[in-house]
């Protein structure tokens, strides 16, 4: 999103990135009934709902203290590299967890709390993404704002009358 600030005649960039992302539900072949290709899909599915776990889990102690300077497991999944951002990185996170109140969901159901109870735990300090050159471009007008109210209030300094 791009500002223009007609007092100091400069330009303000600011970026973000949204990502929405549906990461359906784990696949119980046994429930499914599923095979052959189907049956692979929802292995992958499985997959990558594990490394995402171990990703959520390893965020959320090292947000706690448990952690330091430990390794995130972001490559191990293409899941999790293409959310590396929104998990551990710049920004602002929400998950919405949908359980279900069928007793034959139950196990799923506390998966899928579990999974929210570890997101909640991540904790990120979000700042603004500015673009570098329109934040140098602005602190150096504010810059010379504050210098030339400087001098027309006689804080100049030397070269002033009479030099």
């Amino acid at each position: 999103q791009t500002f223009f600030d007609p007092a100091t005649q400069a330009g303000n960039e600011k970026v973000s990135k949204l990502s929405l992302v549906d990461l359906a539900g784990s696949e119980r072949a046994g429930k499914t009934g599923a095979e052959g290709a189907r049956l692979k899909e929802g292995s992958n599915i499985n997959k990558s709902l594990t490394t995402l776990g171990i990703v959520i889990s390893s965020l959320a102690d090292a947000s706690a203290g448990k952690r330091k300077g430990g390794f995130i497991p972001y490559r191990d999944s293409i899941l999790t590299w293409l959310l590396k951002d929104n998990l551990g990185g710049n920004s602002k996170t929400v998950m919405v967890a949908t359980i279900s109140p069928a007793l034959d969901n139950y196990e799923e159901t506390l998966s899928t709390l579990r999974y929210a109870d570890r997101a909640k735990r991540i904790v990120n300090n979000a700042i603004v993404n500015e673009d570098s050159n329109s934040k140098v471009i602005r602190e150096l007008r504010e810059e010379l704002d504050r210098l030339k109210a400087m001098i027309s209030s006689g804080g100049g300094g030397a070269g002033g009358e009479g030099a």
